[in-house]
Formats: structure tokens, C-alpha cells, sequence
């Protein structure tokens, strides 16, 4: 077993006796003995108590920040280009770290084309992108994309939500996911 494997390993062992009373190091070792080299605080594992909390919830965890996440722009297609516009701010309450906007396309994407430097490829037909810090309140991040899809289609639905938003609570989820079906017209589709 590789180094970190056994640190691991030995954590998670320290973790679940430390955590769950009566628990043992090892197989043989009974739930009321120590093990070997640990300490004892002098109150057998049996008569520990333990502070019980509702399945799901962590015991003083604190409650998540919330914020807002909104993605707005446009979508147009012509010539076999897919533009792109996506605005992307934090309404608020509480600062974005970081966010990160999918895309994802009813038609394959062709292999070579270039991306902007924060998005990156995430199969056939999806593209991830990531915004950078939203401050609440503050303003927005654009990200523009031009891309090429395969396949000639007279029209592309373009799926758009959020698959990253920094460990917040987002209080409105729906102005952060939109589809938009855009056919090959060279028209602005808002979304």
C-alpha cells in the first residue's frame, strides 16, 4: 500500500474510533479495551455520549452562505458558428468565490477549435466555463464563445446551468439555467 494510501488509512482509523464509541483499531480488539498506544480518558467508550443529530446533518456545522447566481446573454448561430454571450453576476447576499457555467449542445462540437482561456472541453457536445469571483453586488464576468459544430444542424439548443457556485446556497436557482434553441438565422436568442 503506497504512503498516502496508509496515512489514510490510519486517519480514517483515528477518525472512526475517535467519533463512533465502542469502535476498535482493529477486528480483534474488543470495544470496551483501549488500543494499544491510545489514550484513555478514564470513561469506558459504552458510557460516552455522543451528540445525536437528524440523518444529513452535521453537529455544528455551520449553515451555508447564501448568494444569487444569474447567467444572461445570447445565442446565435450562422454559417456554422455558434456565438456565445453569457453574463454572469451575483446578485447576493454573500461573495462568490468562484463559479462554474456548463454548456451543453444538441450537436457534437468540432474537435479543434479554440476556447477561451477559462473554459475547457468536457465531452462531444460540452464546454465548461469558469467565471472567476462574483462579488454580491458587484459587477458582472462576460465570457464570449465562438463555436463550430459538426454535422452542418439548421438549428443547435444550447443547454446552460451552473455545475460549480463556490459552496453557496443559491436562494434562486431558476436565473441560472436556461435553454435556448437557436436556428441557423444569424438572430440573437436571449436568454
Amino acid at each position: 500500500m503506497p504512503l498516502s494510501a496508509a496515512a489514510m488509512a490510519a486517519a480514517m482509523t483515528v477518525l472512526v474510533t475517535a467519533v463512533v464509541p465502542g469502535a476498535a483499531a482493529s477486528a480483534g480488539t474488543s470495544p470496551g479495551a483501549p488500543t494499544s498506544g491510545a489514550p484513555t480518558s478514564g470513561v469506558p467508550a459504552s458510557a460516552a455520549s455522543v451528540p445525536e443529530a437528524p440523518v444529513g446533518e452535521v453537529v455544528g456545522a455551520a449553515p451555508l452562505p447564501e448568494a444569487d447566481l444569474s447567467h444572461h446573454g445570447y445565442v446565435s448561430f450562422s454559417n456554422g458558428h455558434i456565438a456565445i454571450r453569457i453574463r454572469s453576476e451575483n446578485l447576493g447576499p454573500s461573495d462568490v468565490t468562484a463559479s462554474t457555467v456548463r454548456l451543453r449542445f444538441s450537436a457534437p462540437l468540432a474537435v479543434t477549435q479554440e476556447l477561451p482561456y477559462d473554459c475547457l472541453r468536457s465531452g462531444k457536445a460540452t464546454v465548461l466555463c469558469e467565471t472567476g469571483g462574483l462579488r454580491s453586488g458587484g459587477g458582472a464576468r462576460q465570457t464570449a464563445l465562438d463555436l463550430r459544430p459538426t454535422g452542418g444542424p439548421d438549428e443547435v439548443i444550447v443547454r446552460l446551468d451552473t455545475v460549480w457556485n463556490g459552496g453557496v446556497r443559491d436562494t434562486d436557482p431558476k436565473n441560472n439555467v436556461h435553454q435556448v434553441l437557436a436556428p441557423a438565422t444569424g438572430d440573437a436568442y436571449a436568454f
